[in-house]
């Protein structure tokens, strides 16, 4: 027989909990104040006996960067406020902590909390995470200048926009992933043997020209086109099909195959059964009339002025034969996400 009479004493901050049957307690997990907590608790723990004004002035960045952090987790990826427990977590966020309190720099607080957030989403120690974790203590070692070197070389080496269709695409894509940086690229070669010292990649003997990295991603933007009679002469079965054809970009009296890179013509014939003889056809129309790279980079100058300037750096400075290491490219991918909100995942280049 049940006794109905169930009073219970219970301590501060502890739950009663009282029912006639079976009980199933779910656990809610961290909160993000219980999180912020944990976070300053973690802070004052293990962080620099410091005295005076510089105690006072540490105190305060480190509760701002704490608050941006938990923001950003509530924001982007809430689960991640369950990692507040997690010792490896808290060290990366403890440093984070570190080195925002020592300069209260805003663009490095923003760039380490990108990375500390695509660190809470690591469940195991693989290599994102491990290089995550060595991106954290390295960025503080860098200036802005450096951070735009990184975020530039990896914006053109290791990443291309599938979604650009026209010159005005390309300009507006320009504008909001370049733009910001420009005018902190530098050619001074310490910069970027610093860069060699920290870890984030290698000067080498030979690199390529802007503009060929740029005429093979975008090939497609640096046609000159080519007749319609072309494509009977060639006996492409398919004929003047729009899937496959389109006005040419830098002369609309002539047609240019509808790709940007080969990359993606290649998939674009798969995904459409094209035959193999039609394939190799239009693959070979794709290279006919295609600009030199002296007219890429005219082309490139008169979309964007600004070209110009990127181009001569480029060139007269490390960044072209500049290879990104991981922590590299980890630190340059988020310095780009920083600016421009949402992009592609980390683990798309390092996994």
């Amino acid at each position: 027989m049940l006794n109905k009479d169930q009073n219970q004493d219970i301590g501060n901050g502890a739950t009663a909990i009282q029912a006639g049957g079976s009980v199933t307690v779910v656990n809610v997990g961290v909160t993000s104040s219980e999180a912020r907590q944990i976070a300053l608790d973690v802070a004052k723990a293990t962080f620099y006996e410091l005295t005076g004004a510089a105690k006072e002035t540490a105190s305060v960045r480190v509760e701002e960067i704490t608050d941006q952090v938990i923001k950003k987790l509530e924001k982007d990826f809430p689960a991640g406020l369950q990692k507040a427990k997690d010792p490896d977590f808290q060290y990366a966020l403890y440093t984070v902590q570190k080195e925002y309190a020592r300069n209260g720099d805003k663009d490095l607080g923003d760039l380490l909390v990108d990375l500390l957030v695509d660190r809470s989403k690591q469940d195991q120690r693989d290599i994102l995470q491990i290089v995550l974790n060595e991106s954290l203590a390295t960025a503080p070692k860098l200036t802005d200048t450096h951070l735009a070197a990184l975020a530039v070389i990896f914006l053109f080496k290791y990443t291309q926009n599938f979604g650009i269709g026209n010159h005005q695409m390309f300009g507006d894509y320009l504008d909001k992933h370049l733009l910001p940086f420009v005018s902190k690229l530098s050619k001074n070669h310490a910069g970027y043997q610093h860069l060699q010292f920290s870890g984030c990649g290698s000067i080498g003997l030979g690199g390529n020209s802007l503009e060929g990295i740029l005429g093979t991603v975008y090939q497609g933007q640096f046609l000159k086109g080519f007749d319609q009679s072309e494509i009977a002469n060639r006996a492409i079965s398919v004929g003047v099909d729009a899937r496959f054809f389109i006005p040419c970009l830098n002369d609309a009296t002539k047609l240019q195959v509808n790709a940007n890179s080969k990359e993606n013509l290649e998939k674009l014939l798969d995904a459409q059964g094209v035959s193999s003889e039609d394939r190799a056809k239009i693959l070979g129309l794709f290279d006919l009339g295609k600009m030199s790279e002296p007219e890429i980079k005219e082309k490139l100058i008169a979309i964007r002025p600004y070209m110009a300037e990127v181009f001569e750096i480029w060139t007269n400075s490390p960044m072209q034969t500049f290879t990104l290491t991981s922590v590299g490219m980890a630190i340059g991918h988020a310095n780009i996400k920083r600016l421009i909100g949402e992009f592609a995942s980390l683990a798309i280049w390092i996994n």
